[in-house]
């Protein structure tokens, strides 16, 4: 379970998120939305520990991220956007060493390893240094590196950039697996379509203000579109917010 509690992340006179508050509960994926800049990347990369939050708390699965980090990143995978892998391993190598970082038992990591491999589709590959990978494939890793250890709950920032459709459809697969497994999924896509598809609950932000929370069904009827796809109602949603901050400006 993923909780953000009333979370404000400035710098300097700049709010990039704004007394955010959201829950992903077990088993749930949960698709976070919002245009370039509107807050997203920095909300996951306070959950992932990576930047501190001004004021406000996060927690995974009942840890506080700031006090009790080890125990909240050691049940946590965090794909980001640009994974960074060190290049000069080979995939295999490259996932034995993050299970060690998760002190994941040797036999358990084999055995762990040959299957994400095998689900991903780098067995063929598993030798070859990383810097020989495509950037499909160098996601795909940096995927198999987020579940080596099992987590229970998963972050992923923009998982589709560099993937084939037939990796799309893999991943897109793999999140509803793991969802109904009882992991919990916090997904940042540009990708509408993908959100629409694999969401359980959405949330829209607008330069780091929440301003559309719920599932498609509950959205589309606070909006008061019934019938209109998530593309259309999250650019009219994002265009209304603007405008308000328009008029708020010239008041």
């Amino acid at each position: 379970m993923i909780e953000i509690q009333n979370v404000t992340k400035r710098y300097g006179s700049f709010c990039a998120v704004s007394d955010l508050t959201l829950k992903v509960n077990d088993g749930e994926i949960f698709g976070f939305l919002g245009v370039n800049g509107a807050g997203k990347t920095t909300t996951l990369r306070m959950l992932a520990g990576i930047l501190k939050p001004t004021s406000g708390t996060l927690k995974i699965c009942g840890y506080d991220i700031e006090r009790q980090a080890r125990e909240a990143k050691s049940i946590t995978g965090f794909i980001p956007d640009r994974p960074y892998l060190y290049s000069k391993l080979t995939g295999r190598e490259f996932l034995y060493f993050v299970s060690d970082l998760y002190s994941v038992p040797p036999k358990e990591a084999e055995d762990r390893i040959d299957q994400l491999l095998s689900e991903y589709r780098l067995l063929d590959w598993q030798d070859e240094l990383v810097e020989s990978y495509s950037h499909g494939m160098k996601q795909r890793l940096a995927t198999c590196a987020a579940l080596v250890h099992r987590p229970k709950v998963l972050i992923v920032d923009e998982p589709m950039v560099g993937l084939d459709p037939h990796g799309a459809k893999l991943l897109k697969e793999s999140l509803r697996t793991y969802a109904n497994q009882g992991m919990s999924i916090l997904l940042s896509t540009h990708s509408l379509n993908v959100a629409e598809e694999v969401s359980d609950r959405l949330a829209i932000i607008h330069r780091g203000k929440l301003i559309a929370l719920g599932s498609l069904k509950e959205i589309r009827e606070r909006s008061g579109n019934h019938k209109e796809d998530l593309e259309q109602i999250f650019l009219e949603l994002t265009t209304q917010a603007a405008e308000g901050e328009s008029r708020e400006m010239f008041q």
